[in-house]
């Protein structure tokens, strides 16, 4: 099976997860150095081995691949690079060991290319392009940062090439007026005219067009990179990682205005040697890139939560990126305003024929409205929200069988001020994430589940908010592997076998193989509207139960591989079933929302290999006892599956017990767990054993239960979850009221008290009643529970009239105060485009002559010594 090959005989479970899927590096030469060198050796034909190999990672952090022509941009940047590209090789030829052999080679390779930069260029865009090539035949894929940095590369020599383009456009108007004024041309413009067919004046013409259309292709890179923040920041709602410094594309956006400036500068110098049509086309084109430029980077650097609750304070923010552009240091900075939109509100406001400004709140916001202000040392402006408050919200009409929380809407952020000498109004508008508005915390689970799906499998650029009701299986994997690893705070990811069960599951479909699956979609309705089989929850309320349960309690454990977790109680049995007496593992309780279960061999009376399960634990159960400690106290528990023993597995996971009196002078009391086997009550014995009355006042004298002392049977207590009480003392003339915490079969007395034999030195529970002081490491004791100090001469209340009581009553926890209290994958391609179980619910209604699914578990009360509770 597949967990028996990932967990096999002797291999720490810990030491597999550590084992990368793939290599981990962040440089493509990183890949191509673990490369089998004749797999590269025909890369290097024109340019040798020993030098890439002095190069490294340096190589691929030149724009080589941007440098495409043989105008002056590409032999300035080529004769550049060549000068570098010696420095560099000469500077590691003189490390220690690299031998001073090598330097004739470089002096050989600068002789030879320094004729023609532009042919080292074209080498080593080659060899990078192979390099690529073996990286994605070996690897099947290339590292993220690559990527990332060949974006920067591209922008950054595009930025270059404007400036450069600028600054020629300059030098010819400058020439072009020069001879407007001298009344003559130049010879070279008499030589270049007859050749090409056209004069001066079309040269310039050419060459601003070619400008501006340079600005354009730049301006598209900053807008795709903006996109990508924008999905980035909507990942990381599900918890990926997420750099939002927006420093970077600030200062992209403000290059672009500078070279948008020069170049009306330039149009408005031209004068009259452009037509006045072909003026206004780049005047027009100009501003339209300006427009798109301003726009585009009005961001929510703060995104509301997505999940709003009415009546709760929250916190929103946008940046301008811009800003200190446009709006300078006025006496007064413009307001921004938040208002709430519908979904149908913010499909208009994204369609060409929006409303524009003015849109109707369909919420009532307060503190909506705040004023621009320079942060960070003057070098952002930004708006920030510190006390909005939803009060109410209008509710749309719902599609279909649409409910509260698969609505979604939006905050929306506006501002207007006037731009520029000209007093040009601008209004800038830009929507939040969806999110979900509740009114009640019942609504979060499934809230959560809207924003989720939204989160991860929403497009850019779509209509709000669209997403698709079916996706790949394998998509939703990464989602819910991400979700974990963010919301539990471990590097630990769900394995294959993990997302085989979470598949069995949503599918209901019991194949064994991964593979049946890879291929299958899932739908929204069976992620969160369709109940699972047998079940009273969705998948997704059952997958949010453990995360809570493992963010709150489990996650060293988790992180550790301690727990298997995700795995179906059939496939457990056929794990453990050949398995030595005591081997046990952990697994999330397929049945209860956020309930986690021990599952271990025992051997039946003939023998036989048995699995029994305990009565999943919650996280209010673990907060009273941890896991490592109950798994402590259970000494028929031996070793984790496979074979490793649980006190090393689990030590560090062990509350250290103190020993002896607390600082007070108290003896501490301590909770213990056990474990009641599902075994039938042996037939009482003709001879009555001693025994405990339980009694009130209003008991009649033919009814009594009571409560068998521990050497009779196996002690039966309250579901684990519950801690034992304690109680005062009652007079002589009071007695116990006992209420019922499960139902369960008693044992009836005889109806008359007087016909009970009990011997005569059986203490009695009256005023007073404790418990022994606790003995270190018991685990039982066959000696009564009561201590010695009850006195005897309390004997008498036996023949004093009982009121009777319901029959099959035990003592109620609520009687007494406690004792305790991805999309990676889209991101590159993005990248690259822009450059080329777990019911059962309460043991209380189950018979103790029934079978169970889980074994009883209780508190052992031979540990309790209610003196040593400070309220006494």
């Amino acid at each position: 099976m597949a967990l028996q090959c990932l967990l096999r005989e002797g291999e720490d479970s810990r030491e597999v997860a550590k084992m990368p899927s793939k290599p981990q590096f962040t440089s493509l030469w990183g890949l191509v150095s673990q490369m089998p060198p004749e797999k590269l050796q025909r890369l290097y034909v024109d340019f040798p081995l020993h030098l890439r190999h002095l190069l490294g990672d340096w190589l691929e952090n030149q724009p080589w691949e941007f440098l495409v022509g043989s105008d002056a941009f590409c032999c300035n940047m080529a004769s550049t690079l060549l000068s570098a590209t010696i420095q560099h090789l000469q500077a590691s030829a003189r490390k220690p060991g690299e031998g001073n052999a090598i330097l004739p080679h470089i002096s050989t390779l600068e002789s030879i290319y320094q004729r023609d930069p532009l042919k080292l260029v074209a080498t080593f865009r080659q060899i990078l392009q192979g390099e690529k090539k073996a990286v994605m035949e070996q690897f099947c894929h290339l590292p993220m940062s690559f990527h990332w940095k060949q974006e920067e590369l591209k922008f950054n020599t595009a930025l270059q090439r404007l400036r450069h383009q600028v600054g020629e456009t300059r030098l010819l108007r400058e020439a072009l007026q020069q001879e407007a004024e001298a009344g003559q041309v130049s010879l070279h413009s008499l030589i270049e005219t007859p050749a090409k067919g056209t004069g001066p004046s079309e040269a310039l013409v050419t060459l601003l067009q070619e400008t501006v259309g340079e600005l354009e292709a730049a301006q598209t890179l900053v807008l795709k990179r903006i996109q990508i923040w924008k999905r980035q920041q909507q990942l990381a709602g599900n918890g990926a990682p997420f750099d939002e410094n927006l420093n970077q594309l600030q200062e992209r956006c403000e290059n672009l205005v500078d070279i948008y400036s020069q170049l009306q500068q330039e149009l408005g110098a031209a004068g009259g040697e452009l037509e006045p049509k072909t003026r206004a086309a780049l005047v027009s084109r100009l501003d339209e890139v300006l427009r798109t430029l301003v726009t585009s980077s009005f961001l929510v650097e703060k995104q509301p939560p997505q999940v709003l609750k009415t009546q709760t304070k929250f916190q929103a923010g946008v940046r301008f990126l811009l800003g200190l552009r446009f709006l300078g240091a006025p006496a007064k900075f413009p307001l921004v305003r938040a208002d709430m939109v519908t979904e149908k509100q913010a499909r208009e406001l994204s369609s060409p024929q929006g409303p524009g400004a003015g849109v109707e709140s369909t919420g009532e916001i307060t503190n909506n409205t705040v004023p621009f202000e320079n942060i960070g040392s003057g070098n952002c402006c930004s708006a920030l929200f510190k006390n909005l408050l939803l009060k109410k919200i209008k509710r749309c009409e719902r599609k279909g069988t649409e409910s509260v929380t698969e609505e979604k809407c939006a905050v929306l952020f506006s501002t207007s001020f006037m731009l520029g000498p000209n007093k040009l109004p601008i209004h800038l508008q830009v929507l939040s994430l969806p999110l979900v508005v509740i009114v009640h915390g019942n609504q979060d689970n499934n809230a959560k589940a809207t924003i989720l799906w939204d989160n991860a499998f929403s497009e850019m650029d779509r209509v709000p908010f669209v997403v698709a009701e079916r996706v790949p299986w394998e998509k939703m994997c990464e989602t819910l592997n991400l979700k974990f690893m963010a919301e539990v705070g471990t590097n630990q990811g769900l394995l294959p076998e993990h997302f085989l069960f979470l598949a069995q599951k949503i599918f209901n479909d019991n194949s064994l193989s991964i593979e049946a699956f890879q291929h299958r979609s899932v739908s929204w309705s069976q992620f969160n509207k369709e109940i699972l089989l047998g079940r009273g929850f969705t998948f997704w309320q059952w997958f949010d139960g453990v995360l809570d349960l493992t963010k709150r309690c489990l996650k060293s454990y988790w992180s550790d591989r301690l727990i298997i977790g995700f795995i179906s109680k059939q496939y457990v049995t056929n794990l453990l079933l050949n398995e030595p007496d005591g081997t046990f593992l952990l697994r999330f309780s397929d049945s209860e929302i956020g309930g986690i279960t021990i599952a271990h061999v025992i051997r039946g009376q003939d023998g036989s290999p048995q699995i029994e399960n305990i009565q999943p634990f919650s996280a209010k159960d673990l907060s009273i006892r941890s896991l490592g400690d109950r798994i402590r106290d259970l000494a028929q528990l031996k070793n984790l599956y496979p074979k490793k023993p649980k006190d090393e597995a689990f030590r560090s996971h062990y509350k250290h017990e103190q020993i002896g009196k607390d600082g007070r002078g108290y003896v501490p009391a301590t909770i213990k767990m056990t474990v009641e086997r599902d075994q039938p009550l042996p037939t009482p014995e003709p001879q009555m054993p001693p025994m405990v009355p339980t009694y009130d006042p209003r008991m009649a004298p033919d009814s009594m239960n009571i409560q068998l002392s521990p050497d009779m049977v196996p002690q039966v207590y309250p579901p684990h979850s519950h801690s034992i009480p304690s109680y005062q003392a009652l007079p002589q003339e009071e007695s116990v009221n006992v209420l019922p915490a499960f139902q369960e079969p008693h044992l009836q007395m005889s109806p008359n008290l007087s016909q009970m034999s009990l011997p005569f030195d059986q203490p009695h529970p009256h005023r007073g009643l404790l418990l022994c002081q606790p003995q270190e490491h018991a685990i039982a004791s066959p000696e009564p529970l009561l201590c010695s100090d009850v006195t005897m001469a309390e004997e008498r209340c036996l023949s004093q009239p009982v009121g009777g009581y319901p029959a099959s009553t035990w003592a109620g926890e609520d009687m007494f105060p406690p004792l305790l209290p991805p999309t990676e994958q889209d991101l590159t391609k993005l990248l690259l485009e822009g450059q080329a179980e777990s019911g059962g619910g309460s043991l209380g209604a189950q018979s103790l002559l029934q079978s169970s699914p889980y074994g009883q578990s209780g508190i052992s009360m031979s540990h309790l010594d209610l003196r040593a509770n400070p309220s006494w």
